[in-house]
């Protein structure tokens, strides 16, 4: 009910756009952030400028330092503003625009001549609730910068940052094609951490499944088949964004740096692989869980039979004799009543010892 409730609140806020010119842009999801914040970071061989910005026209004096490198994130989206003049000052296309503050983006990869832009989900785990956190991030690729775009600030990019402290890092001998592969590169292995959690939750609902399978294992089989298609759709186009934007015919990703998309293609596929089977086992557990549900009502279907057969002879006996007619022997006889306990118990030891002989209990 979660998931159909959060689509069609999706749809509700499409529907704001509806009738507005191309490129208009309006903020299509969830505020989710108190404030935005702007991070910069300048950036070459021998020089190293990160700082925190208060203003988006900051980014200017950083624009035009001569041979350096610039990245530039931004997290929070529902500040339209500062999108814009950060779009006017990189000549950013309003259609871009347009796409970085509609988070319901597909993953994918647009060649704009003097940029590329890509956009892909994020997807990190709340372990307290187990629920998946899917987020959309957007990179603009540019000749000597990257723009970045995220819906709330993550500390997923945090360990890139750390690796511009050393002078001798690749980051910052090589161009921004390469910084841009290491945030998507960061994004992909998060998607590993993901599987590798899902993997143990999945291992041990199997262990309980098979040893004693509750309503509750059914409902929690679902939840995880219901993160697996969430998985499902946020990685299968990426395998699509990453392979253009390997492929794509643009001076901004140089020869050596297409190595190693190549490299974050085949995690894709490792991702997709791994979802894949995780769905595959997912339903074969509905169907061991039923199954064995099946099973264990057959057992206790099979005890009452057979506590209900033992008992149709003993009930005869005692309804022929409790019939009250006057003139049955038993009935006067001293030892009538002894007898025919006895008999009865006989029959019904009998019985359930043969049964147990045919192995039917």
């Amino acid at each position: 009910m979660w998931g159909r409730e959060t689509r069609m609140g999706s749809f509700k806020r499409r529907g704001s756009k509806t009738g507005l010119a191309p490129g208009t842009l309006v903020h299509v999801g969830e505020k989710k952030v108190e404030k935005v914040e702007i991070r910069v970071l300048a950036y070459n061989s021998d020089k190293l400028i990160e700082r925190e910005l208060e203003t988006i026209e900051e980014c200017m004096e950083f624009k035009n330092l001569p041979h350096l490198n610039l990245w530039i994130n931004v997290d929070g989206l529902d500040r339209i503003d500062i999108i814009e003049k950060l779009g006017s000052y990189f000549n950013i296309h309003p259609l871009t625009l347009e796409d970085v503050l509609n988070t319901g983006q597909r993953p994918k990869t647009e060649d704009y001549g003097s940029y590329i832009y890509t956009v892909l989900k994020m997807m990190l785990l709340d372990k307290e609730k187990k629920a998946i956190i899917l987020d959309q991030v957007s990179i603009i690729i540019g000749p000597n910068y990257i723009l970045s775009f995220q819906e709330r600030h993550w500390d997923a990019f945090d360990p890139v940052r750390e690796r511009f402290v050393n002078p001798a890092s690749r980051l910052r001998k090589t161009g921004v094609d390469y910084l841009a592969y290491s945030l998507i590169d960061t994004v992909v292995d998060n998607y590993f951490s993901i599987l590798e959690y899902f993997g143990d939750e999945i291992e041990d609902l199997e262990e309980g499944l098979v040893i004693q399978p509750r309503p509750e294992t059914l409902k929690t089989i679902q939840k995880y088949k219901r993160d697996m298609i969430t998985l499902r759709k946020a990685v299968w186009p990426l395998r699509e964004m990453i392979n253009g934007l390997q492929r794509i015919e643009s001076d901004l990703i140089k020869e050596t740096t297409r190595i190693y998309l190549r490299d974050v293609y085949d995690h894709t596929i490792q991702v997709i692989d791994s979802v894949e089977d995780f769905r595959d086992i997912l339903s074969s557990m509905v169907d061991i869980y039923l199954s064995s549900v099946s099973y264990r009502m057959n057992d206790i279907m099979k005890v009452l039979t057979v506590i209900a057969t033992i008992f149709i002879p003993l009930t005869f006996i005692a309804g022929v004799y409790g019939m009250n007619f006057k003139y049955m022997p038993e009935l006067e006889w001293r030892w009538g009543y002894p007898a025919v306990m006895f008999g009865m118990t006989i029959l019904g030891v009998s019985m359930f010892l043969y049964f147990k002989k045919r192995k039917w209990v």
